[in-house]
């Protein structure tokens, strides 16, 4: 495979040789946790010797809506360990307790409400962030943070529990070590943030306090944790897993039964250390618990993208993140594991060997797409390397081969802090892409440059994708771009009055399409406002054009997003486009139409929560409406307690003409150890006449499901 380097390519070689910037450093004296003789009862109530002895902090100063205010409401935090488990405890203080939001609902479904974090950096290499949330009532959720982006996918083994009190609300943590991964040395260093979230306050707040000079880069601006005597643990885990499943689908006006599907997987988990793991799976059982939402997939330019919710490719995800990459660019992902549909066997190796390199290895075999024999063969290698602060090379090879294609990509990647407050990312990624005794090379060049403060917020990046590269392992929604992207956010903040915040915001992004050699752009300005409980409002227009199959359309439009938590029990969020559109289609054509989403989420009491959602999109051409499409989506729970839930999703499709329901019940006691009961049908509108499935009148159902889940 030979490549020629592009001038872009030059630059980002030339990049890769700056030295990293100098580590700043925070010379505030590390905290010390209490070697605890006993360990505490994870009830919730703060009663145990061991927060009586326990240092603590205190202190917490805001982030958001501004930096450096004090909290609405004090907290104090408690740090503790023994041999086998870290223990926090927070005491958060709140003056009208009644108002406090809180919800008994599954793992990870949280955010809505008050709630405490640990941001932890298990090594202190300022590379990573475990992140440990609890609402007032002990429901956990959980993350991973890496190269500037949250993933939520993660599902760690931890233990809490929380107790609304007279004084505010109490929360007590246990995190296992065999559940995160750190150093071997001893002491053993973290570093952490300690976070709170004050719903109709619209706080956010942390001890050790933000720096404003340096806004939200918070991998820098972590406190030292030192523990002394830590045990190395041996991690193994060992999950058998069962499914049953029956399936129905119309057949000559009646559902006909195909049978029951058994199957049997096993998947283990190994620490080679304590800091890097393998992971293995026969037979696993990709199958989704809950259907994916529906989205509109009529008159799109890309394909749809759906994210990675298998728990076997979750952990170490957060690895394949890569530098000089922003939210709405074009390659998206380097590593989409979704792309591996229904692997009979696979292997993943991921963690950090000393302390600064970091390595993710994966290997999968595929179903046979093409029912030829022979199966699709995925290799993926992930190199990180950390340099001072949270500064990082990296490097990528991903390979995908089945019968006639294969497909390789290799690349390099990189973050390097600039100034406390400004970093630089890059990637360089090549393709060879065989299909067919054909060979296509391509190239997907990247650099962003971001600055945040207080006061001020830069955004500029280059993005360069050429007209053949493919990736068969990642998600690129378009090739063959060249664009330039900038942006700056001015924040303003009132001194006194309802609106909290004030966000004027410009951006503009120009982008030469290389197939046809013609340019279009995109310029916008917008304003959001925040307000109270969480509320805001954002107002913006933007004019903007398109190229697509050579010709260039206008897509200006208008733009406005709003949400809030209106009440305690109401929650709504709503997002509207009025636009210019285009038609893709053989011979495209100019358009106009709208864009509606909106979320409606109420919670009558403590277990029960009923969420509505709309999405709605149409298209008019000279006068004449061709199209609108509209999804209506119901979810609808009844959490008994942590563990317990049922759940019942209508899904209504207008323009497909088709109801799907979706009901389970399912019990989690720890990730990992579920059970699963679930049935499912879609309804039509289809009637068998004159031996053939016609349009009919009303809906039918025409396919029936039915599982069972546990391990």
């Amino acid at each position: 495979m030979q490549i020629k380097p592009t001038r872009a390519f030059v630059l980002l070689l030339a990049i890769l040789t700056l030295p990293a910037a100098a580590a700043a450093g925070d010379n505030a004296s590390p905290l010390r946790p209490l070697k605890a003789p006993a360990p505490p009862a994870i009830d919730g109530i703060l009663d145990d010797a061991i927060w009586r002895e326990a240092p603590s902090v205190s202190g917490f100063k805001t982030w958001s809506p501004d930096f450096g205010r004090d909290m609405a409401e004090d907290t104090r935090v408690y740090y503790a360990y023994d041999r086998d488990n870290l223990y926090f405890a927070y005491r958060c203080f709140d003056s009208d307790p009644a108002k406090i939001k809180a919800s008994i609902s599954k793992r990870d479904a949280i955010r809505p409400d008050d709630w405490v974090a640990i941001n932890l950096d298990s090594f202190n290499d300022q590379q990573s962030l475990y992140t440990f949330y609890v609402n007032p009532l002990g429901i956990q959720m959980d993350a991973r943070f890496a190269a500037g982006k949250e993933d939520y996918g993660v599902d760690l083994v931890w233990y809490s529990a929380g107790v609304i009190d007279s004084e505010g609300y109490t929360v007590e943590i246990r995190i296992p070590l065999k559940s995160i991964r750190f150093s071997q040395k001893d002491p053993v260093e973290m570093g952490v943030i300690f976070e709170r979230r004050l719903n109709r306050h619209s706080q956010l707040g942390t001890f050790p306090p933000l720096d404003p000079k340096k806004g939200d880069n918070w991998l820098i601006q972590t406190r030292p944790l030192l523990y002394e005597g830590l045990e190395q643990k041996a991690l193994l885990e060992v999950l058998p897993g069962f499914t049953l499943a029956r399936s129905s689908s119309a057949r000559e006006g009646r559902l006909v039964s195909a049978g029951n599907d058994a199957d049997f997987s096993l998947t283990a988990k190994y620490g080679i250390t304590s800091h890097l793991v393998l992971d293995a799976t026969y037979n696993p059982d990709f199958s989704q618990v809950e259907a994916d939402a529906g989205q509109i997939d009529f008159n799109q330019r890309y394909t749809l993208f759906y994210a990675e919710k298998r728990p076997f490719f979750l952990e170490g995800r957060e690895i394949f993140h890569f530098g000089g990459s922003y939210s709405g660019d074009y390659l998206r992902e380097a590593v989409h594991t979704r792309t591996i549909v229904n692997p009979p066997a696979g292997a993943k190796v991921a963690g950090k060997i000393g302390d600064r390199n970091t390595i993710a290895a994966l290997y999968a075999l595929d179903e046979d797409i093409n029912s030829g024999g022979d199966r699709a063969q995925f290799g993926i290698f992930r190199y990180k390397r950390a340099l001072a602060e949270d500064s990082h090379l990296g490097a990528f090879y991903t390979e995908r081969n089945e019968a006639g294609h294969a497909n390789r990509v290799v690349g390099a990647d990189g973050q390097h802090r600039l100034s406390k407050a400004s970093r630089m990312g890059y990637h360089a990624f090549y393709s060879n892409d065989s299909r067919d005794a054909t060979d296509a090379e391509g190239h997907a060049l990247g650099l962003d440059f971001f600055h945040s403060t207080r006061d001020l917020t830069v955004m500029a990046g280059i993005q360069d994708i050429s007209e053949d590269f493919h990736t068969g392992t990642g998600f690129v929604t378009r090739t063959g771009v060249t664009r330039f992207r900038s942006g700056i956010l001015k924040p303003l903040y009132p001194k006194e009055g309802f609106v909290k915040r004030v966000d004027p915001t410009v951006h503009s992004t120009q982008i030469r399409d290389r197939f046809s050699g013609r340019y279009e752009t995109e310029n916008w300005g917008q304003v959001r406002f925040i307000f109270p409980r969480s509320a805001s409002v954002t107002v913006g227009y933007g004019y903007s054009t398109e190229v697509f199959l050579g010709e260039k359309f206008q897509t200006s439009g208008l733009r406005v997003l709003g949400s809030g938590q209106f009440t305690k029990q109401v929650f709504a969020s709503f997002q509207y486009r009025n636009a210019r559109k285009i038609r893709y289609v053989g011979n495209p054509y100019q358009g106009s139409g709208n864009d509606v989403s909106a979320a409606l989420r109420c919670q009558p009491t403590e277990k029960i929560e009923t969420q509505l959602n709309l999405t709605f999109s149409d298209f008019s051409a000279g006068g004449v409406k061709e199209f609108d499409y509209t999804i209506v989506r119901s979810r609808n729970t009844y959490q008994v307690n942590r563990h317990l839930f049922f759940r019942a999703i209508l899904e209504y499709n207008n323009f497909r003409d088709r109801l799907t329901t979706d009901l389970l019940v399912s019990f989690t006691y720890i990730p990992g150890t579920v059970v699963h009961f679930g049935y499912g049908s879609l309804y039509e509108r289809l009637e068998w006449r004159e031996g053939a499935y016609r349009p009919g009148r009303s809906l039918a159902e025409t396919a029936r499901g039915f599982f069972f889940k546990a391990s």
